[in-house]
């Protein structure tokens, strides 16, 4: 066993080797480790891996600690050091597309740490698995060989959303490997949604073929381990709280290590089954089961699958750090390398009811929203670039939901509902347009028409032909000269006559002309092109500043100016639907414009984004230009203070952070693949897998009929107080008679979708109501509710829902077993406190009967 390791470990150190160079001049802000989905996320946010506890990518801590034992001495190599187990020397950090590697040297041994995900861009299966590999390996520095151990444990709060969750645990097998793992007693199954969360449903695991692996407290595993004693053996715990509970702890003895390396690796492991993305009227799973493979299956493949799966990350790594410095050198290698894994793991891959691959983005660290167009837009090159089967997966759902009856809007939509659940756009206020229609539109029709240049046919496009021509007839109509709307770039607030949208929206009309000659419709082709060209020449006179373009059209425009990024598709595509003056006098004037970490977005303020100045470096036929953009924004990753996943959003004339991180439109930062026919084809042709025959999908949701109105149907009264009441305070005999009155419901305006009868702008709320419920059995009630952020609701003294994230509209919220039992005909109390943190909040409760869709007409 060790021989083959130990193999496969000198092809891991000859990849090492070949980027040392590279490597010891990149210091990310944060260096991923386990880099699967939103969920299953853990990050490094410091210099070393021994500094400090790892992270989520939200900065909330997910322990995982890792120890090695040199000839009887203990030093820790990840997680946080202390005197008793002091910090292993790191020496070098390498971060690759598929692979972090840590090297560290102490007592004359030196230990490679090596994290793999093997995001495969061919390989959609492997892709979607929620497994990434840790490997072990040590070779001694001196002619003396060495006694060298190695350690694992992993804290029960990388399967919890808050610390006073209360977990178990387990020890078992599969096939040859012992398994630990650990989840939630309550499994609350996809009822978590919103930005700041973190999975508290399904288990986490650690699966090795180490005999010595067992479940005990960290201070003991990690002290026996240290004074090189056996980990005793599991004992049965009660269920305790995440932050009381033992850890899942692993060892491996390597034996005596001379120069020869020797080797060990654990797989580190998610299962959110029964369902990890709620697409509507269903939870479906990862891409992964669609051939009814179990977990205990995956995890035996996994096992498997490991020498060969270190040997194509290992080449895919080599290849594409040689591709993307002979694009854009060291600086643009050190981006590409810290956006590869973060924007697909800001996805997850699932299968529908025909084991097709759907794919749907978390908008993270912005608003929680699932499979946002204007985040799928600026992450869609990375897609394009290396696996268009993955492009296809995520703009399925959103084409299916544009062309169905539930969406009545001549634009785009803006997203498919609040992350993991995708039933419906909730941006705005439900099925509204979405607040920025001719930005989503525009995106739409782009991506769409990238797709099918990549394919050589609109095959794709095909079945969705009347939504793409409605759309294009929308930017005709409102897109040239944009009414003040937001554009992708939503937190610089509306702007009316937005130039670069108007490109966006030339670019669309160009898209659609482009997907009909494609599909065999000449006269339309030509039509919508010479439409789009004399856009461009209107585009050109209305906005020219002189040696520049302004930010918007007419008197406002003047003095003003911006990145015009939307442009890129004509250099992409080779349209020609702008003339090359445009591009050069846009670029001479950007290079009077530079500030030391960037080039900033607009004339209005500072700051910049990440994903745009690569596009906009993109639109110069210049090397020299791309570089300097690409030398600034590698420079600030390498100097911001900030220390969290790449933030797309950053100051340029300081290293300062502004809003986002841990984003998949980071993936944006690829597109300069996409003006090199060739090694875009290299890539992209090696997705070679057919999709076809996707599930049809029912978009209608649930009819509700009104049992209790909240206030979007007709306000209430309720007793509230903002102080902390007595510890009975939701008993229905509770006396609240210092306890104000007010209309429902209650919060501050402007928050998504709130109907505020009462102002509340403080912490908490506790609100209190007797309600009458009807005589008649109800079929399936459930609570009416919006909540901003966390709440309880109690029916008659009884916990029956505790609500986490928040919403941005009312949803149905699912009332537990002992709140279904104490609902009863008459008078039933309702008592509900919430708890806000930050930026809007809300919250109101009503009560309904869900039909369920299969008895609707």
């Amino acid at each position: 066993m060790k021989k083959k390791l130990a193999t496969g470990l000198t092809m891991l150190m000859t990849a090492v080797s070949s980027v040392a160079v590279f490597g010891q001049a990149q210091r990310p802000p944060a260096v991923p480790l386990i880099a699967n989905d939103p969920y299953f996320s853990v990050w490094s946010m410091a210099d070393t891996l021994n500094s400090q506890p790892t992270k989520h990518w939200t900065g909330k801590q997910q322990d995982l600690t890792s120890l090695v034992r040199i000839d009887g001495k203990a030093f820790t190599l990840m997680g946080a050091a202390s005197d008793a187990l002091p910090a292993a020397k790191q020496v070098s950090l390498t971060v690759l597309p598929t692979r972090s590697i840590y090297v560290f040297e102490e007592a004359g041994v030196q230990i490679t740490l090596t994290f793999m995900t093997p995001l495969l861009p061919d390989d959609l299966v492997v892709m979607s698995r929620p497994i990434t590999y840790v490997t072990w390996s040590a070779k001694s520095t001196s002619d003396t060989a060495h006694d060298v151990a190695v350690y694992l444990d992993a804290d029960a709060l990388l399967a919890v959303n808050k610390p006073d969750q209360v977990v178990t645990t387990a020890a078992g097998t599969a096939g040859g490997l012992t398994t630990l793992k650990v989840g939630t007693v309550e499994q609350p199954v996809l009822e978590a949604r919103g930005d700041d969360q973190r999975i508290d449903w399904g288990y986490f695991y650690i699966a090795s073929t180490s005999k010595a692996a067992t479940i005990v407290p960290a201070d003991a595993g990690r002290g026996a381990f240290a004074k090189n004693q056996m980990l005793q053996p599991m004992h049965t715990a009660n269920p305790s709280p995440a932050s009381d509970a033992e850890v899942l702890a692993t060892t491996f003895d390597l034996g005596k290590v001379a120069a020869t390396p020797v080797a060990a690796h654990a797989i580190l492991a998610y299962d959110d089954n029964p369902g990890s993305i709620r697409y509507f009227n269903s939870d479906i799973k990862g891409y992964w089961t669609k051939d009814g493979a179990t977990f205990a299956d995956l995890l035996q493949t996994a096992e498997k699958e490991y020498a060969s799966l270190n040997e194509r990350c290992e080449k895919f790594d080599t290849e594409l750090v040689a591709d993307l410095k002979k694009l854009g050198g060291e600086s643009y290698v050190q981006i590409g390398v810290l956006a590869y894994r973060q924007s697909l793991a800001a996805q997850k891959i699932c299968a529908d009811a025909n084991g097709q691959p759907l794919s749907f983005s978390k908008e993270n660290f912005s608003n929680g929203c699932c499979a946002t167009v204007d985040v799928l837009y600026p992450a869609s090159p990375l897609m394009m670039a290396f696996s268009p089967n993955l492009l296809k997966a995520s703009l399925r759902p959103l084409m299916d939901y544009s062309s169905s009856p539930r969406w009545k809007h001549d634009s785009a939509p803006h997203d498919l509902g609040t992350y993991p659940h995708a039933t419906g756009q909730v941006y705005g206020g439900g099925d509204s347009d979405s607040g920025m229609p001719v930005e989503e539109t525009g995106n739409m029709l782009c991506m769409m028409a990238a797709l099918a240049k990549i394919e050589g046919n609109a095959d794709f496009s095909k079945p969705y032909w009347p939504t793409l021509t409605k759309w294009a007839n929308y930017l005709k109509a409102n897109g040239f000269d944009p009414g003040n709307q937001l554009t992708t770039d939503d937190f610089a607030g509306h702007i009316a006559r937005n130039t670069n949208l108007s490109a966006k929206a030339i670019m669309g009309v160009a898209s659609y002309a482009y997907l009909a000659d494609l599909l065999g419709k000449p006269e339309v082709a030509k039509e919508y092109t010479a439409t789009a060209k004399a856009a461009a020449l209107e585009w050109m006179k209305k906005s020219d500043q002189g040696d520049h373009y302004g930010l918007v059209f007419g008197d406002k425009g003047k003095g003003t100016w911006s990145q015009k990024y939307n442009l890129v598709w004509d250099k992409i595509f080779g349209w020609n639907i702008f003339p090359q003056e445009v591009y050069d006098k846009e670029w001479a004037f950007y290079n009077t414009k530079f500030n030391n970490f960037g080039l900033p977005l607009d004339s209005r303020r500072t700051y910049t984004k990440a994903d745009w100045e690569m596009w906009t470096a993109t639109l110069s036929d210049k090397k020299e230009d791309f570089q300097k953009m690409s030398d600034a924004l590698a420079r600030w990753t390498n100097e911001t203070p900030v220390r969290v996943p790449f933030g797309d959003w950053h100051e340029t004339v300081t290293p300062k952070k502004e809003g986002f991180q841990a984003r998949s439109v980071i993936g944006g930062v690829f597109i300069p693949i996409l003006r090199d026919p060739e090694m875009w084809k290299k890539y992209a042709s090696r997705d070679t897998a057919k999709l076809d025959n996707w599930a049809v999908t029912d978009f209608r949701g649930p009819a509700t009929k009104v049992i209790v109105a909240a206030a979007d149907t007709a306000a209430a009264t309720w007793q509230y107080t903002f102080e902390k009441p007595g510890d009975d305070w939701f008993q229905p005999s509770f006396d609240a008679k210092g306890w104000k009155t007010g209309k429902s419901g209650f919060g501050t305006r402007g928050t998504p979708a709130a109907r505020v009868g009462t102002e509340w702008n403080g912490e908490d709320v506790w609100l209190r109501r007797d309600v009458t419920l009807p005589a008649e059995k109800l079929s399936d009630p459930r609570l009416w509710m919006h909540h901003d952020e966390e709440a309880e609701v109690y029916i008659n003294g009884v916990l029956a829902a505790r609500p986490k994230g928040f919403t941005a509209e009312y949803v149905t919220v699912k009332i537990n077993k002992n709140g279904l039992a104490a609902l009863k005909p008459g008078k039933n109390s309702i008592a509900v406190h919430c708890h806000q943190t930050i930026a809007g909040q809300y919250v109101d409760v009503g009560i309904v009967d869900l039909v369920p869709v299969s008895a609707k007409k």
